[in-house]
Parts: C-alpha cells; sequence; structure tokens
C-alpha cells in the first residue's frame, strides 16, 4: 500500500470489506499532485456526468452550522446546460472539490492516478455548482478540468470557499458589452445602444463628452450599464433610427437638459445613475411636446422651450438629492411640465 498517500482514508481492502459484499464503484483518473503554500490539491479531468453523480453542496439555509453555500439558482444552471448543449458550448475553468471520507480517496504516485468511489457524497463542491448541476441537466458529456483537496476540515473548506469567492474579481458589464461586437453575440439594439454611446464618447460637441467610461464602472462618469439602462426602454421613440440620428436628437436634449441644471447649480449631477436615467426616461414626453409645437425640428432651443419652465418649477431639493428611484424622479418632473397649464374659459 506504498501507493496511497499519507493522509488518505484506508482503502477497502484494509477496511474490513467482506467478499461477499459487493464493491462500490471506483472511478480512475490521471492526476498531478501540486502544492500551494500549504495546501496540497490534484488536477484532472473528468466526465461532466461523473462529476456530477458525485458532488454534493451544503448550502448555508439548510445547515446553519455546517453548511456555507449559497443557495441554488436552477435557472442559472439551466442556461449553462443549454449552452453545453448547443454544441459550441466551452467551460474550461476548474470546478474546486473537497474530497469526503465517502469518496475513500487514493492517489497511485508511479501511475499518477487518482481514484475513488463514485457516490453522491464523495466530493463537496467549494467552486463551481451551477456548472456542476448544469452537466447534469444537459444532454451532452464533456470532460470538465477539476481540483481536488483532500484531508481538508469543515473550517479549512470554509476558509477556502471564502477565498475563491473574495479574492477573484468577476469581468465588469461594462466590459463584457463593450467586447459582445467583437464576439460577434450583440442583438440589433445592443449594437444601436453601443454605438451611440460611443458617439457620446468620442463627439467634441457631445454634452456628456468627458463623462463616458466605456470599460469600466467609475465614480463621475457614465458607463455603459448606466447608458443602456436609460436607453433601451426609450428606444422605441426612435424605431429604425440610425445611431447618428439618435445621437443628434438625444445631444440636443440632453445639453437642454444641461443648461436647465446649470441654473440651479447641479449640472455635476448629470452623471447620477438615477438623475441620467430619469432624465432621458422623460425624453419621450418632452420630444412630444416639442414635435406637436415645431414638427420635427429636434433642436437645443426647441427642447430649452420645454424644459426650461420645467427646470424652473421644480424644486431644487429634488435636482439636488436625486434619491434612489429614476420612476419617483420622472413623476416629479412631470408634474413640474404641468405646473403653470390651464385653459381660459371663453368670453
Amino acid at each position: 500500500m506504498s501507493n496511497i498517500e499519507a493522509d488518505d482514508p484506508i482503502p477497502d481492502s484494509i477496511s474490513g470489506t467482506g467478499e461477499n459484499q459487493k464493491s462500490p464503484e471506483r472511478g480512475s483518473y490521471t492526476a498531478s499532485l501540486l502544492s500551494q503554500g500549504s495546501h496540497r490539491f490534484y488536477t484532472l479531468s473528468m466526465p461532466s456526468d461523473v462529476l456530477a453523480e458525485c458532488c454534493m453542496v451544503e448550502p448555508r439555509y439548510a445547515d446553519p452550522d455546517e453548511g456555507f453555500q449559497r443557495a441554488l439558482d436552477e435557472r442559472r444552471a439551466r442556461d449553462i446546460a443549454a449552452y453545453i448543449d448547443s454544441g459550441t458550448g466551452t467551460i474550461p475553468s476548474s470546478i474546486v472539490l473537497s474530497a469526503q471520507p465517502e469518496a475513500d480517496l487514493q492517489y497511485n504516485r508511479p501511475n499518477r492516478t487518482l481514484n475513488f468511489i463514485v457516490g453522491s457524497r464523495a466530493f463537496l463542491i467549494l467552486d463551481g455548482q451551477h456548472r456542476v448541476y448544469g452537466f447534469k441537466l444537459a444532454t451532452s458529456k464533456l470532460r470538465v478540468p477539476v481540483v481536488i483537496y483532500n484531508g481538508l476540515s469543515r473550517t479549512e473548506e470554509a476558509r477556502l470557499f471564502m477565498d475563491i469567492n473574495t479574492k477573484q474579481r468577476p469581468v465588469p458589464n461594462e466590459l463584457i458589452l463593450d467586447i459582445k461586437r467583437m464576439a460577434e453575440t450583440e442583438s440589433d439594439s445592443e449594437a444601436l445602444m453601443r454605438d451611440v454611446f460611443d458617439l457620446f464618447n468620442v463627439e467634441p460637441d457631445s454634452p456628456l463628452f468627458g463623462l463616458m467610461s466605456p470599460y469600466e464602472r467609475k465614480k463621475g462618469k457614465i458607463s455603459r450599464v448606466t447608458f443602456n439602462g436609460a436607453l433601451k426602454p426609450i428606444l422605441e421613440t426612435f424605431s429604425g433610427a440610425s445611431a447618428g440620428y439618435v445621437y443628434q436628437v438625444m445631444s440636443a436634449y440632453l445639453h437642454s437638459c444641461l443648461g436647465g441644471m446649470r441654473q440651479n447649480g447641479v449640472a455635476d449631477l448629470i452623471v447620477n445613475p438615477v438623475m441620467f436615467k430619469a432624465l432621458v426616461i422623460l425624453f419621450p414626453a418632452v420630444a412630444e411636446r416639442v414635435a406637436d409645437r415645431h414638427g420635427a425640428e429636434f433642436s437645443i432651443d426647441n427642447f430649452s422651450e420645454i424644459l426650461r419652465p420645467m427646470f424652473e418649477r421644480v424644486r431644487k431639493a429634488d435636482l439636488a438629492n436625486p434619491g434612489k428611484s429614476p420612476t419617483s424622479l420622472v413623476d416629479i418632473f412631470k408634474k413640474a411640465m404641468r405646473s403653470g397649464f390651464t385653459i381660459g374659459m371663453g368670453s
């Protein structure tokens, strides 16, 4: 038994498994033993169906004493399964596991093979529970990279879980949006919003010039996520329009908004996500009034004709403190737009 690591559990052959008992099914895979800091772990690849069969999680809500993992998001797992079954899916990142006593994990150093009992509680998932559940739901099978720790206490498992989920930073949504065109995964609306954002970002006459952040979220800048979240609800207003035309009209509108905000000493709040979204959501109501008076002449002066009285009537406190709800702020703006409107009595 010299081929068994010192910290591995005792194999069945010397733990009292009787001759008449059916030996449990074991899986065996080529693996490498690595060391990092105070930990040792094995790296290998496993079939996704075997991986799904022998892994478990201990969610916090189900076991407050021993559990430390988040609740499973089944929709996310189904999305992963659909991605795998699409035929083009690839998931190269490793699933991180902790071998449990039930796995009876054994490593043959000369042959560099790792074998274990294939059972539902063989491994505790430290990272990748949604991927593993996605593998279980998928009809397609694939080889999956796996990292397996052995001999960890529950305290060590919890610490590793914390390290994995706090030391790694997800890719910013702003960067994902920025590279979607390169990846050829943009929808038509995403492509339009991307082009409009880029025009606001690079055109010298843009009211938002120098205030945009294409790749990441930055304080004092309007990110792609904020911009798209504001523009998407009003895209129908520009049915069939080019990015250049959307920019031309929205640029005139936002220049007018900034004029009213400067009069109230709050122009710097244009980059506030709530303020920016509220102003953009308000756009169709303002544009409709402009169209009624001036047709398709969406100029700065024509927008200002509608917006100037609104900014004069709205309370400065509402502008200085946009709050947390763009919808509530839009209601305040619309109320200010309606104020002062009367129908005179006929003679």
